[in-house]
């Protein structure tokens, strides 16, 4: 049964701005309907979050209704199992409410259909932090300078 949806919140492109002003290092590659978030400017995977506003990938969340998008973040395997984990069969076309990605769960990704200006600051705000600063760190993690320098070869 899909709740009341009352309090109006942020659009996509508000979101894109939240996301772009808040995480300088966050790359935007958007394309019809939809707009995926990394840290990777080079290669634009894997994603942090996503919004999608088209039903041409998605079924289930029923995207063409009016003003209706999703927001879509990877989160550790804890948060995720203590945010959605117990949630056994999910209306994906509910609004404003976290609950495991339709097509991407395994993984770890939650969505929310059009977050109210309040679930977008309580949840959606702390949940975009984990989900680039774990890729962020991973990306980090993984970074290997190059640390071979013509200076260290020298011999004397």
């Amino acid at each position: 049964m899909m709740r009341s949806h009352d309090e109006t919140g942020p659009d996509p492109d508000a979101i894109t701005e939240y996301i772009t002003t808040t995480y300088p290092d966050a790359d935007v590659v958007a394309i019809d309907g939809m707009a995926f978030f990394s840290v990777d400017p080079e290669k634009h995977w894997p994603n942090f979050a996503t919004l999608v506003w088209s039903d041409d990938t998605d079924r289930v969340s029923e995207l063409s209704r009016p003003g209706v998008f999703r927001v879509s973040l990877g989160l550790s395997r804890t948060t995720f199992d203590r945010l959605v984990g117990s949630i056994a069969d999910p209306d994906f076309a509910e609004l404003d409410r976290l609950l495991p990605h339709p097509d991407y769960a395994r993984q770890h990704w939650v969505a929310i259909l059009s977050p109210s200006a309040s679930t977008f600051a309580e949840t959606v705000v702390p949940l975009l932090a984990e989900a680039h600063d774990r890729l962020a760190a991973q990306r980090a993690r993984h970074a290997h300078p190059d640390r071979h320098t013509p200076a260290s070869d020298a011999s004397a």
